[in-house]
């Protein structure tokens, strides 16, 4: 006779979960931001990516805790070389889920608890590949969480952010590492398009579970209306325009050479944006053709 216990299915907890942080030059309230995460999970690694040395002694102080492990980049090897580092770790340590936080991202007291609710209500457990959790955007009115009326706790979806991505080892070892040599920006997106090509699926959470903001968002007045605009770096608007003209190329389903000219209006929609909208223009839209040409012949790696 089987044991009816011996054939339950084993749902998973909080400790079998560890937070992998990455950090770049913190704020102040790093240090409460980490601590509501490190609550919630089995163990934190925080690998920061080349931050001066101010940065590195606040870390060592807030980081000072048995479950904590501090890893400390030389340098600025990117947010894929960055997570891959963790992840690799957390393997290390015998952890089966990872999830993945930007240094910015605030957390909800219950996010894991949330996030692992979905977890076990989501019918095809076995083809998870990422679960990522909704949130609004500190800087804007917008969100990416949805109405919380539907039946389903979830939704499924093409892509998730990578902050606030719940990441099960053993599907991660199918898709294989974050695609380092697109450094930042749609190292996300990658991941998730590549899952579903292997046939796992892509789930957000419709309850918004955290604070994150993308770019440092501003509302500006426009004749009589009102636009939102990023204000992202000229180094982040160079990496967006790469690796967007990248997935297009790789992912999408355009004949000849159409995915280069999609892309081109992509980035003369955003030189748009830049040049009524934000500062450091010239430097901004330079920084989007070098983006784009560099896709377009697939040069990749830092800038």
């Amino acid at each position: 006779m089987v044991d009816s216990d011996s054939m339950a299915v084993r749902f998973p907890s909080s400790s079998d979960v560890c937070a992998v942080v990455v950090t770049y030059e913190v704020d102040e309230g790093f240090a409460t931001r980490l601590a509501r995460i490190e609550r919630q999970v089995g163990g934190v690694i925080v690998v920061d990516n080349g931050s001066g040395e101010a940065t590195k002694q606040m870390l060592r102080g807030c980081t000072d805790h048995p479950s904590i492990t501090l890893v400390l980049n030389a340098e600025n090897s990117g947010i894929a070389r960055a997570f891959n580092i963790g992840i690799e770790r957390a393997a290390a340590r015998g952890f089966a889920w990872v999830l993945l936080m930007d240094h910015d991202t605030s957390a909800d007291e219950e996010m894991i608890e949330e996030l692992l609710k979905v977890e076990a209500a989501y019918p095809h457990r076995s083809e998870l590949a990422v679960i990522g959790s909704g949130f609004h955007d500190e800087n804007t009115e917008a969100s990416q969480a949805r109405v919380f009326a539907a039946v389903d706790s979830w939704e499924e979806v093409e892509s998730v952010i990578s902050s606030g991505s719940l990441i099960p080892l053993a599907s991660h070892a199918v898709v294989g590492p974050f695609r380092e040599e697109l450094f930042i920006d749609y190292v996300d997106v990658d991941y998730c398009l590549r899952a579903r090509a292997k046939g796992l699926r892509v789930i957000r959470t419709r309850k918004p579970l955290m604070l994150h903001s993308i770019g440092a968002s501003t509302r500006v007045r426009w004749l009589w209306t009102h636009k939102w605009t990023r204000n992202h770096s000229p180094d982040r608007r160079y990496y967006i325009a790469r690796n967007d003209t990248v997935m297009l190329r790789e992912h999408g389903h355009y004949v000849l050479g159409l995915w280069a000219l999609k892309s081109l209006g992509r980035r003369v929609r955003a030189c748009r944006r830049i040049a009524l909208y934000e500062r450091m223009k010239a430097a901004k839209i330079i920084a989007v053709a070098q983006g784009w040409w560099d896709g377009v012949r697939g040069r990749m790696g830092p800038r």
